[in-house]
């Protein structure tokens, strides 16, 4: 307990550190106070208590409950994720946008334009679908067509303020802005989850409640395990005499992450399975959006959980393929005058980093894709499903991604001031790591 508490003292001593402590608890209470702000011509009391079950209570989960009061927020950031699923698409179909890619700060610019103008009209066609699938008429004040017209520019403007807010907190807070929106609508849900999952149980069930505790702390494990596990690739400088002195000659290794992609294949797959429920609920009354609706807003039915995995394998490859660059690997080590033992410079050391990193990439994105639908067993096994969201699955991926990745950065502040890291042995690790890499 007293390492706790001078941990805390330490993280609070470093000024900078505070004040982004600070500025990212105030855009967080920002974006939890709008949550509650409800669309102006909706009547609150006739929306019901918002449990419809399915894809619903999962976007619940995601947005803090934003989703069902009918909240300036209730697109929250997922329009954003889904406008940047396009573009990072399009940067490797399309040569325009891979110039764009590769003319710097520029094209970077430019490319974070295109994604804002493409979120506007992402959030316009989900806002649609949302008003026509969630919002009954008897809560509806105005004149519908005000009403919608209105709610539609209001959602867009929440969608942009919540991507504001992101961008905020990752420029001057800490972690990844989008990321921690998305967290702690999950984590404001986690509390009642637990509450509601032991009254349910009573007395008479308090073993099988405790025996549920237990297996979600070994799930916890196996996720912290997943994000963590490294293969450790060996490097050996070779020795240079500048002057007098003899420099280089020592051992290093490369750290690959074996879920180099983190938590983003979770976050792009579930933004795209938002999308269908939405969609089919402009078309509902057809007999093909009847099909879609109550097929994908199901989130434990075998339909909408193999799609998932299926797309969190391809984006689990994909996002692994444009973050780390075997060809930038090489070059760096041959610049640097490294190289791996038996494996010759440039080309073949380039080849043998791809092929370590495709062989750890699909293990890892197999048991990514395990967890991920890990819920839809626990519902099976009796686990109530608001508690089950937790049992593995999106939400739990996220909560231990952005958590591990939010610590390295503090850590990183810590050791950099010379304090003593967050843990006695051993150091938090997160995707950073690959970018030093």
């Amino acid at each position: 307990m007293k390492k706790f508490f001078t941990t805390i003292k330490n993280i609070f001593s470093i000024e900078d550190l505070r004040i982004r402590i600070l500025n990212t608890l105030g855009f967080l209470i920002v974006f939890r106070l709008g949550s509650f702000i409800v669309l102006p011509g909706v009547d609150p009391d006739a929306l019901g208590s918002g449990a419809q079950g399915g894809i619903f209570d999962l976007l619940n989960t995601f947005l803090g409950g934003s989703f069902s009061r009918a909240s300036i927020f209730a697109l929250g950031i997922m329009p954003y994720i889904s406008a940047s699923i396009v573009i990072q698409l399009l940067t490797v179909a399309v040569p325009y946008f891979q110039k764009l890619q590769k003319e710097g700060e520029s094209g970077r610019k430019r490319l974070t334009q295109i994604t804002r103008v493409l979120t506007i009209a992402i959030t316009l066609a989900q806002s649609a679908g949302y008003l026509a699938a969630t919002i009954p008429s008897e809560a509806v004040l105005y004149t519908q067509s005000f009403f919608q017209v209105s709610s539609m520019i209001i959602l867009v403007a929440g969608t942009m303020f919540c991507m504001w807010l992101g961008e905020k907190i990752t420029d001057k807070g800490i972690g990844n802005g989008i990321s921690m929106l998305i967290m702690i609508g999950i984590i404001s849900r986690f509390p009642g989850s637990i509450v509601s999952e032991a009254m349910t149980r009573g007395m008479s069930g308090a073993l099988a409640f405790v025996l549920e505790i237990v297996a979600l702390f070994f799930v916890v494990m196996a996720v912290v395990m997943l994000t963590q596990a490294v293969r450790r690739i060996p490097i050996q400088y070779a020795k240079q005499v500048i002057g007098n002195k003899l420099y280089g000659g020592k051992r290093d290794y490369i750290p690959l992450k074996v879920n180099a992609s983190g938590v983003m294949p979770i976050i792009f797959a579930q933004a795209l399975m938002f999308i269908p429920p939405l969609i089919a609920g402009i078309w509902k009354e057809s007999e093909v959006g009847a099909y879609i609706g109550s097929t994908f807003a199901d989130p434990y039915s075998w339909q909408y959980n193999l799609v998932f995995g299926i797309l969190i394998l391809l984006f689990t490859f994909f996002y692994t393929a444009i973050t780390v660059n075997p060809n930038d690997i090489a070059d760096n080590l041959k610049r640097n005058g490294g190289f791996i033992p038996g494996i010759k410079p440039g080309k073949q050391t380039s080849e043998f980093i791809d092929q370590v990193l495709t062989k750890i990439t699909l293990p890892g994105s197999i048991f990514l894709a395990i967890v991920a639908v890990l819920p839809a067993f626990a519902v099976k096994a009796g686990i109530s499903p608001n508690f089950a969201q937790f049992y593995g699955g999106t939400s739990l991926l996220i909560m231990v991604g952005v958590i591990l990745d939010t610590l390295q950065q503090i850590e990183s502040y810590l050791l950099m001031r010379h304090y003593e890291g967050m843990m006695k042995s051993g150091k938090v690790k997160g995707r950073s790591q690959i970018a030093a890499a």
